[in-house]
């Protein structure tokens, strides 16, 4: 048996990935196997190879092309757009997989800006049951008063109950059985985080919430976590642009043993100021979001309320 995990990753991002999966190799079972997929649509041969070569004797890396036909449904239109800001595909990908690998019935999928620090394999014995996927707290957000606005008054859903999509078990039988890429298709809602939002709305009371230990991400008011078993540099402030992320050391200490560590500390010491303040000015451009999403007519929750649309 193979533990199948997924990453959806774009070209200019192999850097980053490289330094996730390296760390996910070095935290494995010897004596279990495991399938790494990179689902892409231009990533170079060149990359590929780079990622290759961070294979071992059981962990098996593939890649695997999505074409422009099957994310057809996923349109650039404004309420799809990552953060408020852009659109990017990859973030969707991640969506396709059980349609994709109907030989699996349960896979892992992870964010190409995470650290692994425990053996993957912990994650994928969850015993899912009827649950749609397992995944954490989204901690990042907690502290922030327009994301928890935004999710109780937009998506009308409970924010201590809303998961971050950069790490999921997923139940793929289920997904497959709920048919849930219809509802990508009927239904077009303004979102901050698009696929996330998603996730969160088909998943209510069929999600699994581990132990926050599996999604650690960087957060100014909390203390870091001793014992993290998967690090994600969510949103904007990565070690790689940033100086004091916390929980930096564990990307850097995974970094050097890839071949992008040096290009990866020429991109932190040349990362001006300005590019910083645009960072954090991103932050703030997502937030202000939430006052028009508040108001549209058709927003997630006035549907859900006006339709009794169970999603």
């Amino acid at each position: 048996m193979t533990i199948p995990i997924f990453y959806s990753i774009s070209d200019d991002f192999t850097k980053y990935a490289a330094v996730s999966l390296n760390s996910l190799v070095k935290h494995t079972d010897p004596n279990k196997d495991y399938t790494v997929y990179f689902l892409n649509q231009d990533l170079s041969s060149k990359h590929q190879k780079a990622l290759s070569d961070l294979s071992s004797s059981n962990v098996h890396v593939k890649f695997f092309h999505i074409d422009n036909q099957l994310v057809q449904p996923i349109q650039n239109r404004k309420e799809n757009f990552l953060r408020a800001d852009f659109f990017t595909m990859s973030i969707f990908y991640r969506l396709f997989i059980p349609e994709l690998f109907p030989e699996y019935d349960k896979v892992i999928y992870i964010d190409s800006d995470t650290i692994v620090n425990d053996d993957l394999a912990k994650l994928y014995n969850s015993e899912l049951g009827d649950n749609l996927f397992a995944a954490c707290t989204d901690s990042s957000i907690q502290y922030v008063d327009k994301m928890i606005k935004y999710i109780k008054n937009v998506l009308a859903l409970d924010p201590k109950k809303y998961i971050n999509s950069g790490m999921l078990v997923m139940n793929a039988r289920a997904f497959r059985a709920e048919h849930f890429m219809t509802l990508l298709e009927k239904y077009h809602f303004d979102c901050i985080a698009p696929d996330q939002d998603y996730l969160n709305e088909i998943g209510e009371g069929r999600i699994l919430h581990l132990n926050p230990r599996w999604d650690a991400m960087p957060n100014e008011n909390t203390e870091p976590l001793t014992n993290p078993g998967l690090i994600h540099y969510n949103l904007f402030f990565k070690p790689w642009h940033f100086a004091n992320v916390q929980y930096a050391q564990y990307f850097w200490d995974s970094a050097k043993q890839t071949q992008f560590f040096d290009e990866l500390k020429n991109e932190l010491n040349n990362y001006t100021d300005d590019e910083r303040a645009a960072d954090r000015e991103k932050l703030d451009h997502m937030l202000a979001k939430e006052d028009k999403t508040e108001q549209d007519p058709n927003n997630w929750a006035k549907v859900k309320k006006r339709e009794a649309v169970t999603l």
